[in-house]
């Protein structure tokens, strides 16, 4: 019960988090893009390699796959706590997968000069996907050693 509280607020805080970015104007968003873009590159040249194809653009996308792929651990962790049966949880993560970034997304449609991109929705939606498949990979692999104690 006390794990399903903690991952639970964990998910709620998260959401608020990837929300409260949206949030965010265009010139702050870019500039927190810039900021990551310089640390990237400069990581790049520190290990002698080529950084020049490297951009905002890429750091954006990459950022919203990273940010969705947490939100499919968290989410993972948080849902399988509950007791639903395999078909609940299942829809109740895909769905909470799918609305967030749309929801996400339609909030940047307010937001002075952002955009909600359907293909942000994708992207992100993508991530969930990747990070439920890590987290379930990780529990699986947990789980196995486990009983091996």
């Amino acid at each position: 019960m006390k794990k399903r509280l903690i991952w639970t607020v964990a998910a709620v805080l998260y959401i608020l988090f990837i929300y409260s970015n949206s949030l965010k104007t265009a010139d702050l968003s870019s500039a927190d893009s810039g900021h990551v873009l310089e640390l990237v590159k400069n990581l790049f040249t520190s290990a002698g390699m080529e950084n020049r194809w490297l951009t905002e653009h890429i750091i954006r996308k990459a950022g919203h796959f990273t940010e969705y792929t947490l939100l499919g651990m968290i989410l993972y962790q948080c849902v399988k706590l509950y007791d639903f049966d395999m078909e609940k949880r299942l829809f109740i993560h895909e769905a909470a997968g799918f609305l967030i970034p749309f929801i996400d997304e339609t909030i940047q449609l307010f937001v002075s000069g952002r955009s909600g991109q359907i293909s942000d929705v994708w992207l992100d939606f993508s991530g969930v996907a990747a990070g439920t498949m890590i987290a379930a990979l990780l529990f699986f692999i947990y789980a196995k050693e486990w009983s091996k104690i």
